[in-house]
């Protein structure tokens, strides 16, 4: 949101406090904090000249939007911070961006680590894996792939196609046997010595190739390695060869983008409808389309399309992400001289921004716009049904305000051992995956839900969740159980003074199929419809928080069978008065 510049020094009437501070600006590149009460970071941005920037919000000026005046109302303070070049500024503002998450600031509510494919080619057998942090290893990294399930089908495609290893152990050729793997011709056995290194390093530099695009030069290999087989009389191998090819070519059909060459480029495309926009960037890899993201806003009337463009491009790059060689954008952006050396910084080479009025790259932009036109109907039509499904909510369990945050609860554990309990968090219609947290119960021994609910709600709005890391206080408390785990929550909050707080169970009765909802201090739970959007709204929470809780459960007990001897003296006592001999994982 910058501010309109000037050439007037005039500014309009400020406290002597905030005038004080314009007075003393540096002339300097740096990061300027606009600040409310209680030291509430407001808006962060970057300028060449801290000075003529800053002051320029304060001018006398028609220009301001009302976003823009709403903001310099509740300014109490400025606060900059200088740095030695505008690359370094703009460096020190998406961190800042990241940490503090200013409501007048343009914000991805996106804090995901996107996969990559890990190739570490320098190793004497290597192997893909799959990781989500990119290191200065010397190993290649190919992705994002956005979302994950692209991935898993390249996986898949790569596994099939290339007989390339995909276990865990030290290969050095000495193994006794080999594994199924081999007997489905889908290794060689390095491990047992039937394939030296270097054939091995054949099918490396193949499936490199594929990964990179190059399937001109790919194919053709592979068709003269056919051929040879084929005048040596090694039939089967050609055969072999021949179904490799085939599978490339029916792979690269489905998925080449109509370029030329094994371009890697990452294109945005924008779409607007009133204040709500939407922004789709396509991954393209070695010519191939390998995923999409979409970044959705509802509020963005104020907002350029440059500066949505370029604080998406920050905010998203900011992550450790490998930029592509070339990003593709529908308007050229702001400051894209700068932006272009920080992503080249990143790299380690060159990358270009372009912002194209013809030809097959402006092509690829309107496909991105059509994608994103498309993500933006498909948010406005879920946000209208999960308005629909709080209204509805709201009138059937007669909630105070509109459930707008929702915190959902489950306890998980086997027979009362390694309990667990997990909460998820919904927001404005969606999961809040970065305000999920989970708990290992403390004070309870034995399957006793009841006790672990009563635990888990105090330390969650009573501990360090509700005080350190301030979590919001949700509109509705979910909790997956029926009336004895609502009063236990219940008497949770009571002691810790936050009855005013709507909490509800969700679960089925003995011999119903459909769920109901049970209240405190209320014997009769309420039957749900279920084609209601309310309904299938709590399943959906009440599933997530499910799945969560059993996932950590299964890690924590897969943990303990590995690991027996990491329990404590208390658990290992229990397990023996059980008879079982398991020790058991403390519950830190």
């Amino acid at each position: 949101m910058p501010a309109s510049q000037h050439d007037t020094t005039s500014t309009s009437s400020c406290s002597p406090f905030i005038q004080a501070k314009l007075d003393d600006l540096p002339s300097q590149p740096g990061v300027y904090l606009m600040k409310g009460k209680d030291d509430e970071v407001l808006y962060i941005g970057k300028a060449r000249v801290l000075a003529d920037r800053v002051r320029s919000y304060f001018q006398r000026s028609h220009d301001l939007t009302p976003k823009t005046q709403l903001m310099l109302s509740l300014v109490a303070d400025i606060e900059t911070l200088l740095t030695q070049s505008e690359l370094e500024a703009l460096i020190l503002e998406s961190n800042l961006v990241k940490r503090y998450r200013p409501r007048f600031n343009v914000v991805l509510r996106d804090d995901k680590h996107y996969p990559y494919l890990r190739f570490p080619v320098r190793e004497h057998f290597p192997r893909l894996s799959i990781v989500r942090r990119v290191k200065q290893d010397g190993a290649l990294y190919f992705g994002p792939y956005v979302p994950a399930g692209a991935l898993r089908e390249t996986l898949k495609v790569i596994r099939k196609v290339f007989p390339l290893a995909t276990c865990k152990i030290d290969i050095n050729g000495t193994a006794d046997r080999a594994c199924l793997e081999f007997e489905i011709k889908r290794c060689f056995a390095p491990c047992t010595g039937n394939q030296t290194r270097e054939e091995y390093h054949r099918i490396v530099k193949q499936v490199r190739m594929f990964l990179e695009g190059k399937d001109t030069e790919l194919l053709k290999n592979l068709r003269g390695e056919m051929e040879a087989a084929a005048h040596t009389e090694a039939f089967e191998e050609a055969a072999r060869l021949r179904d490799r090819i085939f599978k490339i070519q029916r792979t690269l059909e489905k998925q080449r983008v109509a370029q030329i060459g094994p371009v890697d480029q990452d294109v945005l495309g924008l779409s607007r409808l009133g204040p709500v926009a939407d922004i789709q960037m396509l991954f393209i890899r070695g010519g191939l389309l390998i995923g999409r993201k979409d970044f959705f806003w509802s509020d963005a009337g104020e907002v350029s399309d440059e500066e949505l463009l370029q604080s998406t491009i920050e905010q998203f790059y900011n992550k450790e992400l490998i930029p592509p060689k070339e990003l593709v954008v529908s308007t050229q952006l702001l400051d894209s001289t700068i932006v272009q050396e920080w992503l080249s910084s990143k790299k380690g080479d060159a990358v270009r921004i372009v912002a194209p009025v013809r030809g097959r790259k402006r092509h690829l932009v309107v496909l991105a716009e059509e994608n994103a036109t498309a993500a933006m109907y498909h948010h406005l039509r879920a946000e209208a049904a999960d308005q629909e499904a709080g209204r509805e909510l709201q009138s059937l369990l007669h909630l105070p305000r509109l459930p707008l945050r929702i915190e959902g609860f489950d306890i998980s554990n086997t027979m009362g051992t390694h309990s667990v309990a997990s909460m998820v968090v919904w927001e404005y219609g969606k999961s809040k995956k970065s305000e999920y947290r989970r708990f290992r119960i403390k004070t309870v021994e034995g399957a006793n839900d009841f006790a672990s609910m009563c635990e888990v709600v105090t330390r969650r709005y009573g501990g360090s969740l509700a005080i350190s890391q301030r979590l919001s206080l949700p509109d509705l408390i979910l909790i997956d159980g029926g009336l004895g785990q609502v009063e236990a929550a219940k008497k949770a909050l009571g002691n810790l003074s936050l009855t005013h707080i709507p909490i509800i169970g969700l679960a089925k009765a003995r011999g119903e199929k459909e769920d109901r909802v049970f209240l405190s201090g209320n014997r009769n739970p309420i039957t749900l419809s279920p084609s209601a959007s309310s309904t299938k709204l709590l399943k959906r929470i009440r599933d997530e928080a499910h799945r969560f809780a059993i996932t950590y459960h299964r890690t924590i007990r897969g943990k303990a069978l590995i690991f027996p001897e990491r329990g404590t003296h208390k658990q290992k006592t229990m397990s023996q008065k059980r008879g079982t001999g398991r020790a058991y994982l403390s519950s830190r």
